[in-house]
């Protein structure tokens, strides 16, 4: 039976002990960061020993959106400008073309790689005061603009042979806080909520894998963020209609407070699918694995649904995809075209 977990490992290769707990874990997928991947082909042995390790095609995930949040880097990988920045700088009526081109073009580098997961299309709309850590992340300040560009993102990784993950669900744009250090909140209301935020999320709610927000939405429930919460996971689940596989954000981060198994277990029990724990730290990765159990039948069946979106892509021309977003970029000066 697969753990509902997904793990990450310390170096650039699987340790002994790492693939024998993996071996008994037996985690949905993995997670990979900059501390692990060196070279194309050190990263396709890692990501070999990963699969090897709980014998099947397991997904491995990464954040390459590209700017700042971008584990592959130059000489060896494309630079890209935060997604903010290009959505801005590209021509009237061309944004969602530039950004299919963009992750079409990640989506050929991480299946390259053996990477078949991209922590992406983001669909927080920013307000002015959000956190630096969110903004130029995002795609612009409208519901119709984030839903067409996510809409884009997922469509670019999507014929790359690239799972997306649509995140943060219900909405991470408001927070001037950083989960990665505390506890964020909104105190929006639930109409104001519903006209901006959450809409976006159900315009993209056929996507087939998603992660949580460590929010709390003061208007659903005041004690818990949304990863924790039975009754913003049923909101996500039946108002904005979102039946993909689900899971958390990193259980690492200082938003959230208690023990590792206590996190987990909350986390399921309000509605989540996977816990995703970042850090290869074997102790918390063993005390996540005892507390999570195996998926849920329903995990499982959205887990199917997701994996079967995971297809071989085919040929594109890169020269051609790269020199076509160079024009449709209002840049200046004469960057090279696959530096974007």
């Amino acid at each position: 039976m697969t753990g509902a977990t997904i793990f990450g490992c310390l170096g650039p290769q699987l340790t002994a002990d790492e693939a024998s707990f993996f071996r008994d874990a037996d985690p949905w997928g993995f997670i990979v960061f900059t501390r692990n991947l060196e070279t194309p082909d050190q990263i396709r042995a890692l990501t070999d020993q990963m699969r090897s390790a709980v014998g099947r095609q397991a997904p491995i995930l990464i954040d390459q959106e590209g700017g700042r949040v971008a584990r592959l880097r130059p000489p060896l990988w494309r630079d890209w400008m935060p997604a903010l920045d290009q959505m801005v700088c590209t021509k009237p009526g061309q944004a969602g073309r530039a950004m299919w081109i963009r992750y079409r073009l990640i989506a050929q580098e991480l299946r390259d790689l053996g990477i078949d997961t991209n922590c992406t299309p983001i669909a927080d709309i920013p307000t002015p005061d959000v956190h630096p850590i969110i903004r130029n992340r995002c795609y612009g300040s409208d519901v119709d603009t984030v839903v067409a560009a996510s809409r884009a993102v997922a469509d670019g990784l999507l014929e790359g042979g690239v799972l997306p993950v649509l995140k943060h669900i219900p909405g991470h744009g408001r927070p001037v806080a950083d989960s990665h250090a505390e506890l964020p909140r909104t105190e929006a209301g639930l109409e104001e909520l519903r006209a901006s935020d959450f809409a976006a999320f159900k315009g993209l709610s056929d996507l087939p894998i998603g992660m949580t927000a460590h929010v709390v939405y003061a208007a659903l429930d005041p004690d818990n963020c949304a990863t924790l919460s039975k009754p913003v996971l049923d909101m996500i689940r039946q108002e904005i209609g979102f039946d993909g596989l689900l899971m958390t954000d990193d259980l690492s981060m200082s938003a959230l407070s208690g023990g590792f198994a206590s996190r987990s277990q909350q986390a399921l029990a309000a509605g989540c699918d996977l816990v995703l724990h970042c850090h290869g730290n074997m102790d918390e990765m063993v005390e996540i694995a005892a507390a999570s159990g195996d998926m849920s039948d329903a995990a499982r069946v959205r887990s199917d649904r997701a994996l079967s979106c995971r297809t071989d892509p085919g040929e594109i021309d890169q020269a051609a995809l790269l020199a076509e977003l160079h024009d449709l970029l209002m840049l200046s000066g004469d960057e090279p075209s696959d530096t974007t």
